[in-house]
């Protein structure tokens, strides 16, 4: 008898065990990715694994959206700026600057989910713009002939790329590719390293969803000078001389940001401490809308490869002897192996203005 009912007391031990860890288990599942590490990435700076080093992309002081944070919809008029009939980010010379750079341009068209002959139609049909919010990306770098990967948020200011639903596809300042953030990772949980720049707050961080699909890609993207006072219109695909002239910058723009106090973020890599659920979810449905071109099927609204698997394909480093005469770029550059530098900006816009985006 001693012996039966040591057995049944170590079958409980063993139950109770296996619930506990059962829980535990559920618990972790349903926190989302509360342990996600998201790199902050200020204006001028390329990061880590850049695939080259670019010049004069980037904007300080762009007078940021006054709706930002949570989830907003690619083709939304005023969620991105520029500078009036320039521009900084010169498809041309990306594409050439891959062209001489075999390895580096199998491991980015990976990212971008495309064969390495489409990288020219693919990246002329980019649109660069500026960043006005503070923008939760994945950002792929290059490193002993593969593509990286890593959550990150970028300042505004910053200079990107876009495609034809609205989604950055391109960090103008290293050429890396881009791609949407995972679903899981909540930037009110994640830890954050890199500098933080003034003004930064977790919950001001936000998404960019595709614009609906069924709309077919965008065919002017409205924008916001980077003073916040005037709108104008871009073409899809073009980078400046074919902007619309000056107007009125979207309603939206002249209300006054959220009076609701903003928690602080914690800094230094501590998790942040916002209240569960204040991240809007990611929804399908679209937000105001540019109309549609009825271009279904040139372009998928996604970007790139599913978070996590590694595109890349190259066996060794590019050797990237870099193309154009630009300088090095602004800001604190990562501590991975620097690539050349090229200039992907012409020096002024048309009439003597600044070359920005």
């Amino acid at each position: 008898m001693p012996e039966i009912n040591s057995l049944i007391k170590r079958g409980r031990g063993t139950a109770a065990a296996a619930a506990v860890l059962v829980l535990a288990a559920g618990t972790l599942a349903g926190c989302g990715d509360a342990g996600a590490t998201i790199t902050r990435l200020t204006v001028g700076s390329p990061g880590r694994d850049p695939y080259t080093l670019v010049s004069n992309t980037d904007r300080t002081g762009v007078a940021k959206r006054p709706a930002r944070g949570g989830t907003t919809d690619g083709g939304t008029p005023g969620l991105y700026g520029g500078t009036r009939l320039a521009s900084s980010c010169d498809q041309r010379k990306l594409i050439a600057f891959l062209q001489a750079n075999p390895d580096k341009a199998r491991a980015w068209a990976g990212v971008e989910g495309i064969p390495v002959s489409d990288i020219p139609r693919y990246v002329s049909r980019l649109t660069p713009v500026l960043l006005r919010t503070d923008t939760l990306v994945t950002n792929h770098g290059y490193r002993d002939g593969r593509a990286t990967s890593g959550a990150a948020v970028l300042q505004a200011g910053m200079g990107v790329l876009v495609n034809g639903y609205g989604v950055p596809t391109v960090k103008c300042n290293c050429g890396n590719p881009l791609t949407r953030p995972e679903n899981k990772i909540k930037t009110s949980h994640a830890r954050y390293h890199g500098q933080k720049w003034p003004g930064f707050e977790q919950n001001n961080v936000t998404r960019i969803r595709p614009r609906d699909s069924r709309l077919g890609t965008i065919v002017v993207f409205v924008l916001v000078d980077p003073g916040g006072s005037t709108g104008f219109e871009r073409p899809r695909s073009t980078t400046g001389p074919d902007d619309g002239p000056p107007m009125p910058p979207p309603p939206e723009e002249t209300a006054p940001p959220s009076d609701s106090p903003a928690p602080t973020d914690s800094g230094g890599g501590s998790p942040g401490t916002l209240p569960p659920g204040s991240e809007p979810p990611d929804s399908g449905s679209p937000g105001p809308q540019t109309p549609g071109s009825g271009e279904p099927g040139l372009e998928s609204p996604g970007t790139g490869v599913s978070p996590g698997v590694d595109p890349g394909t190259g066996t060794t480093p590019g050797t990237g002897d870099g193309t154009g005469d630009g300088g090095t770029g602004t800001g604190t550059p990562g501590d991975g192996q620097q690539s050349p530098v090229i200039s992907m900006a012409p020096p002024t816009g048309p009439e003597g203005s600044p070359a920005a985006l």
